[in-house]
């Protein structure tokens, strides 16, 4: 056995190749280690989902309150347009719903090209004031 010369070759040269079956390995095991270690990642959305019951409808359909939410901000509840900065008009207005015993639903119905934070005022302030029975309709005209 030749050791650090080349076979095929006898003019005395030395082999200049590197063994990298070690590095190979040395790599594989890390690689390995790293997947292992690494946790999962779950994306979970909590949600209250409907739990299904044999209970008749109701009789009287419910009422509903609908906020329109125009690409300026400007806001109308029930067809009645309020201005768009104005966060006390709409609060009054959620209390008083807030307040019933039986709430009535509130459809959220924004602009396409509404900015969020118009939007997320009104979900936060419902929210805040207790209102239970709330929704976004027309979700088919972002698709």
């Amino acid at each position: 056995m030749n050791v650090g010369t080349s076979g095929a070759d006898e003019d005395g040269e030395v082999m200049m190749d590197i063994n990298t079956t070690p590095l190979i390995d040395v790599m594989l095991v890390l690689l390995i280690m790293f997947i292992i270690t690494i946790p999962i990642q779950t994306h979970a959305v909590k949600m209250n989902m409907p739990v299904p019951s044999n209970a008749a409808p109701p009789p009287v359909p419910p009422e509903i309150i609908r906020i329109d939410v125009d690409f300026d901000g400007t806001i109308g509840w029930n067809g009645e347009i309020i201005e768009a900065g104005d966060r006390a008009a709409i609060e009054v207005r959620l209390a008083a719903v807030a307040a019933q015993a039986d709430q009535p639903e509130v459809h959220l119905r924004p602009n396409k090209l509404v900015t969020y934070k118009h939007v997320a005022m009104i979900m936060a302030t419902a929210q805040r004031l207790g209102v239970t029975k709330i929704g976004i309709v027309g979700n088919e005209q972002f698709l």
